[in-house]
């Protein structure tokens, strides 16, 4: 039998994901259950419902869909893509920028590949699920200039990023980071907590899957993600290319009835 409380540092490679193409010119790879795929033991991760990986060809895009009660952060990593939703709000998330669209108490939004692009856009987008519902929607957009110790604030919903340029979140044991490192380096001092989801998104990496002798050797590449509990996740190090991952740190899991 499983033990619940033994660290551990789950890693899903980028092909384990399963892939859809929900509209013509759209390709989705989910870390999670989602829309018609359903996989009973693998429907969210703490508080993170979604993690997927699309990319939207050249005037392809989501036709207008709906949203409540969901923090939904968005990460380009090519190409630019139009948001545009129902209380008005219109945007175009390029590299380096960070998009969050808090649904609260439900929101209609598009999203397309920038208008005139002759490339696809690439992007991660995640869903975390907050801990008051029935709020008035919320958006925000900002630019990031990567930190010089290579650990970057994006949103964050813990009172001690109060005054931080970071976007709000709406879960207060919840925030999400940019992680860099250069080549053969290892990567800055992470964030504890309970629950923790590292996407990589460029470059790779190695790392130990606990501290000590007893932890095993492992290596990271594009798309690939890791689901850690406690301390596992030990002594990474950027590899030849150097690394960028999203990680969320999350204080507790789903929030049921």
């Amino acid at each position: 039998m499983t033990d619940p409380d033994r660290p551990r540092a789950d890693l899903r490679r980028a092909a384990e994901r399963h892939t859809s193409e929900p509209v013509p010119g759209v390709l989705t790879r989910h870390a999670f259950s989602f829309s018609g795929h359903y996989d009973p033991k693998n429907i969210h991760f703490a508080a993170l419902q979604a993690c997927n990986e699309e990319t939207l060809a050249p005037g392809a895009g989501f036709d207008e869909h709906r949203h409540r009660d969901t923090e939904i952060l968005t990460w380009v990593l090519e190409g630019a893509l139009a948001h545009r939703d129902s209380d008005g709000h219109a945007g175009v998330v390029r590299p380096g920028m960070v998009q969050h669209l808090s649904a609260g108490s439900g929101i209609s939004h598009t999203e397309r590949n920038v208008g005139g692009s002759d490339v696809p856009v690439r992007f991660v987008q995640m869903w975390l699920q907050p801990d008051r519902f029935g709020t008035p929607p919320a958006y925000g957009l900002r630019s990031v200039t990567p930190a010089a110790d290579g650990l970057t604030l994006l949103a964050s919903g813990l009172p001690a990023h109060a005054d931080s340029p970071a976007l709000r979140l709406r879960r207060a044991d919840a925030a999400l980071w940019l992680v860099t490192a250069a080549p053969g380096t290892p990567l800055p001092d992470l964030p504890a907590a309970p629950h923790r989801y590292a996407h990589l998104t460029r470059g790779s990496l190695g790392y130990r899957t606990i501290p000590g002798p007893r932890g095993q050797g492992r290596s990271m590449t594009p798309g690939d993600s890791l689901r850690i509990t406690a301390e596992a996740f030990a002594h990474p190090v950027a590899g030849e290319e150097g690394a960028e991952l999203l990680l969320w740190q999350m204080g507790s899991g789903l929030l049921l009835g």
